[in-house]
């Protein structure tokens, strides 16, 4: 019977409970590879570097060393003609990768593309094939409860299969990059891992082991692995010749639903996306979603949070009209929305700064969809971004740097660049502002 072909079943038997899992291994493992990622780092050989006293007076006489440091994951084939999967943060910052695999061949790739706020990246073999693959399996169709066999190079020890189930579907809240719809499993996952195959029982890939919960660095049964149909989304980006995988467009953002917002409305616990906002004109507000509903399901299935339904959102196609299971004041209703490419970015949202004031020579932006997403900024800030401060500038000395959201200038709150462009060009004797970086708002005066 084909491996697809098997049904569900908990072992009924001693005979069952005999079974082997050797033929899905022999099937699969040929396909997990292991990442080689290395990259070139300058080491100071001065005890003082960075000291500004010691600099000042004795400049940097001694130099620095080059060295390489090198980092291991593991990796999957998705595709014969040599394309491969792994997590962005084995390969950030790399200058060199490679992968390696079972059968002991090794090749240069090519980083196709890489995504930090899904912690992905696609990766092109140079060289020959056809490679081995693992295909992909639908992660809409896992249970709670499912077997499963993780796949990879725990400490760089070498090919390694361990098992496990399902322990729970959609888990936020993880902390290792922006996504929040995670497969956790117990099948042992350990550092080096990362990049690996979560295989179901058909021998279908359903996840990528991304991260687990440890004290003590390694696997205390809990691991975490981003689902294939997101997976397979990026990748279908990045062979389509995209550099950067863009979720459809909905013109909405979202909050979690609270208890007392739960309890107020009538739900029995609290779940569902709470609208925090809503674009005029996007596909949402022409769909009828406002401000204050809240969005209990997707296209028939439940969504517990707001990054269930960002998953949901990031796995659809662009084009697709879904259907939303809505609460509003006026009681439950079911909205149809068509998904679309996220807004060009409008070059009248972007002007350079000029004058005698802090800010001049940066250029700055409205914060328009492409960029909120492409800087991961949340949906309830406020202000213009910075996006270039060429070193020499006023902008450059006094600190800016791009990804810096300019909120308030002199008590002035900055809705848009025309109110920026209109504060500065006044002029002032001093300067007060808050800027936001990193999830930090910081305020600054300057005379």
């Amino acid at each position: 019977m084909p491996l697809g072909e098997l049904l569900r079943a908990p072992p009924r038997s001693r005979a069952d409970m005999m079974q082997s899992f050797s033929p899905l291994v022999k099937a699969t493992a040929p396909a997990v590879v292991n990442v080689y990622a290395d990259r070139l780092v300058q080491r100071s050989l001065s005890p003082f570097a960075g000291d500004p006293f010691f600099e000042q007076f004795f400049g940097q006489r001694m130099p620095n060393r080059t060295e390489k440091q090198s980092s291991l994951g593991s990796g999957v084939i998705i595709q014969r003609n040599g394309i491969v999967v792994t997590n962005n943060h084995v390969i950030a910052g790399a200058d060199d990768v490679r992968v390696a695999l079972a059968d002991g061949r090794e090749f240069q790739c090519k980083v196709l593309l890489k995504d930090e706020r899904f912690d992905l990246a696609i990766l092109q073999i140079e060289g020959e094939g056809p490679f081995p693959i693992v295909e992909f399996g639908d992660t809409d169709t896992t249970e709670v409860g499912d077997i499963v066999l993780a796949i990879g190079n725990p400490f760089g020890v070498g090919q390694t299969v361990t098992s496990g189930i399902v322990s729970a579907l959609a888990r936020n809240s993880v902390g290792v990059s922006d996504f929040g719809s995670f497969i956790q499993t117990d099948a042992a996952i350990n550092p080096g891992n990362s990049g690996g195959a979560l295989i179901d029982m058909s021998g279908r890939l359903i996840g990528i082991n991304s991260a687990i919960f440890t004290r003590s660095g390694g696997s205390n049964g809990i691991g975490f692995a981003i689902p294939a149909n997101l997976v397979r989304a990026v990748a279908e980006t990045a062979e389509a010749g995209g550099e950067v995988f863009e979720p459809p467009y909905i013109g909405a953002s979202f909050d979690p639903v609270t208890a007392d917002i739960a309890e107020a409305l009538g739900l029995d616990r609290a779940t569902g996306a709470l609208v925090a906002n809503i674009t005029e004109g996007g596909p949402a507000d022409k769909a009828g979603l406002r401000i204050g509903d809240i969005v209990l399901g997707f296209n028939g299935r439940m969504i517990e949070h707001p990054d269930a339904l960002g998953y949901r959102l990031a796995t659809t196609r662009v084009g697709t009209t879904v259907e939303l299971d809505v609460l509003s004041r006026n009681g439950r209703k079911t909205l149809e929305i068509t998904l679309q490419v996220p807004p060009e970015d409008d070059p009248r949202d972007r002007r350079e700064l000029k004058g005698q004031n802090p800010f001049s020579g940066a250029v700055v932006s409205n914060i328009t969809p492409r960029i909120r997403t492409k800087l991961r900024l949340p949906s309830s800030l406020r202000g213009v971004v910075v996006t270039e401060v060429p070193a020499r500038s006023l902008a450059g000395r006094y600190g800016f740097r791009p990804g810096d959201v300019i909120a308030v200038v002199n008590g002035v709150e900055i809705a848009n660049v025309d109110i920026l462009e209109q504060v500065v060009s006044e002029g002032a004797s001093y300067w007060r502002f808050e800027i936001v970086r990193g999830g930090q708002r910081i305020r600054q005066i300057i005379r």
